[in-house]
């Protein structure tokens, strides 16, 4: 698989990345961890160097699959992982106080099996802990070699730039698809001028855009999607309008909708990285498959145009879980 560098930082991974959080944690029944080390250890196989886990994904569990998974080959690999939750929990409060960050990192680094976090996120921006308080806390992990690069998560403009002043930003985690295009209108042109890589979660819309999810689809009761307005029923039929375009478009260059999904994303920057996630070998063939297609720029201006005409009917989150998304 080709490799992209994210942003200025130096930090080169495989243009699709693998999200690991539904190995484990939040999407429908898991994988037992014999299979789930499989889909990490085929990742590598095919070419993927780049895997997102979280303290926050189990709590715990999650890292310690991965570390397990890849123990073999950790120096051919870039981990990235995420503090930000007060006790590791996803429902619970915000917490990045310079002293949890750096119990964060010390016990992630027990779970993964290393001995340094090549990539550590702030998984939320905290209102109660000044930016540079944060960043300050991971450049002193990064000077005692615990840590590599620092990343921002869901972070806004203020917060950003605040940060990048005290410990350069490699990169920044957001949502982003062909269903969430936000990031384009302020935060992409600032990466690109600060020289801050992106990687797109959800590059798939937490499953919509492969195609495989209808208004009649039931999901786990522990599943997040229950309780986005995305999901709802009849937003998930008034939302097929995105999976025709891009059904009719993967026809057209023998490919399936995800792997449109996909290729338009790595289309957008070169600096841009999707971390879809799966629990199933041949999702991520299909997903790493992506990387093949190009979409020329008539295929890419023909879907703008398309899309252009359509609104995404739903919020991405509960108005909940907006609460926790930076407004700075």
């Amino acid at each position: 698989m080709q490799k992209r560098k994210l942003g200025k930082s130096g930090l080169e991974v495989s243009a699709i990345g693998l999200g690991c959080m539904g190995l484990n944690f939040a999407y429908g029944s898991a994988p037992d961890k014999r299979d789930a080390i499989q889909v990490i250890r085929s990742a590598f196989e095919r070419g993927t160097t780049f895997f997102d886990t979280a303290e926050a994904y189990g709590p715990f569990t999650n890292e310690e699959l991965l570390g397990e998974a890849l123990a073999p080959f950790r120096d051919e690999v870039v981990i990235a992982t995420k503090f930000g939750f007060r006790d590791g929990n996803l429902q619970g409060e915000l917490d990045s106080r310079p002293e949890r960050i750096r119990a964060v990192a010390e016990a992630a680094l027990k779970r993964l099996r290393t001995d340094r976090i090549d990539l550590f996120y702030q998984h939320r921006v905290d209102p109660d802990v000044p930016i540079e308080d944060v960043a300050g806390a991971v450049k002193d992990l990064i000077q005692q070699g615990k840590v590599k690069h620092f990343g921002l998560s869901e972070a806004g403009l203020l917060t950003i730039r605040r940060a990048h002043a005290v410990q350069p930003v490699a990169v920044l985690q957001s949502e982003y698809s062909l269903w969430w295009r936000e990031p384009e209108k302020e935060i992409l042109p600032t990466l690109e001028a600060l020289g801050i890589g992106f990687v797109s979660f959800s590059p798939l819309g937490k499953g919509f855009l492969t195609g495989a999810i209808s208004e009649n689809t039931t999901f786990c009761h522990s599943d997040p999607r229950n309780n986005s307005p995305r999901f709802a029923p009849e937003a998930r039929k008034a939302n097929q309008a995105s999976v025709a375009l891009l059904s009719e478009m993967a026809a057209q260059k023998r490919a399936t909708p995800a792997q449109i999904a996909l290729a338009w994303i790595l289309s957008q920057k070169p600096w841009i990285v999707p971390i879809p996630g799966t629990s199933k070998l041949h999702r991520l063939e299909e997903n790493i498959g992506a990387a093949a297609i190009e979409l020329a720029p008539n295929e890419l201006r023909e879907i703008n145009s398309t899309l252009s005409g359509i609104t995404v009917q739903g919020g991405r989150y509960s108005e909940e879980r907006m609460r926790l998304i930076d407004r700075g």
